[in-house]
């Protein structure tokens, strides 16, 4: 039999269409009373992907990813201009529900925060407070399954009701990993969730994000450069509370746009 050569004749599949961003940021300008800590912030997070903010410390990085979910707010004198949506929502209209909000944008802070409780109620917790089962059943299910997404459930199902503040750190970290997803947000927000922790919780901690991004939009602050390069699809440079570039992972560490990218991705400072 011989084989027919494929032919430019064949129908061709069209393109797919472009994937509205999860999260779009636009003249964005943060406030600390007098003091503006972010300058004209153009930003749009692609759904499904892990995007790592990155700069030196004080450039705003914590206070861009806190204004995702308003978590700023508690702070006096703090105000936001310019646009941050998501899913086509501003979410600093009045109308906006910040419970709400907060539950479908989680956090993961810098140092693992478990509450002094059970590893069983911390997970709980949101679950409660959301009202988000009927049923013991049920809320024991979606502690599982939040224990088994933040791979945390082979090494604790045994002892849910010891207090979550005997375990190691790096399992005290995905504790508030599953503490955040077990009320089923849409978007992660994670702020240096590693930086604490040993080589080997940290590589856990590595691995959890690449998992997770197939169900949730992930985004990263992080000091450390490698770390970025192995975890995030975008990345953005943020300096002096200017955002200076954006772009995917391996061009920005390889042939970045701006002489200022360069300079930090490849160590001349910071």
């Amino acid at each position: 039999m011989v084989a027919v050569p494929l032919t430019g004749n064949s129908p061709t599949q069209p393109p797919l269409p472009p994937v509205a961003p999860k999260i779009q940021v636009a003249g964005m300008n943060f406030f600390y009373g007098s003091r503006r800590a972010l300058e004209d912030i153009n930003l749009n997070v692609q759904p499904n992907q892990v995007t790592a903010l990155i700069g030196p410390s004080g450039c705003g990085k914590s206070t861009f990813l806190r204004s995702l979910n308003r978590m700023n707010d508690i702070i006096p004198g703090t105000r936001v201009e310019g646009s941050v949506q998501i899913d086509g929502l501003d979410i600093y209209t009045s109308s906006v529900d910040v419970v709400d909000l907060r539950r479908r944008v989680g956090m993961v802070f810098q140092k693992s925060n478990p509450f002094p409780k059970s590893i069983f109620d911390n997970v709980a917790y949101g679950i409660r407070i959301n009202k988000l089962t009927r049923s013991r059943e049920e809320l024991r299910g979606r502690v599982e399954s939040s224990l088994q997404a933040a791979a945390l459930w082979e090494e604790v199902k045994d002892r849910l009701h010891v207090s979550a503040l005997t375990l190691s750190g790096g399992q005290q970290q995905r504790l508030c990993i599953a503490r955040a997803l077990a009320v089923e947000p849409e978007i992660v927000l994670m702020d240096e969730p590693a930086s604490a922790l040993d080589p080997i919780a940290t590589q856990r901690i590595e691995e959890l994000i690449y998992q997770l991004k197939s169900r949730y939009t992930i985004v990263i602050v992080t000091h450390n450069m490698q770390q970025a390069a192995r975890v995030s699809d975008v990345t953005a440079f943020f300096w002096l509370g200017k955002l200076i570039e954006c772009d995917r992972t391996n061009k920005m560490f390889t042939a970045p746009a701006q002489k200022l990218t360069e300079d930090y991705v490849t160590g001349r400072f910071g």
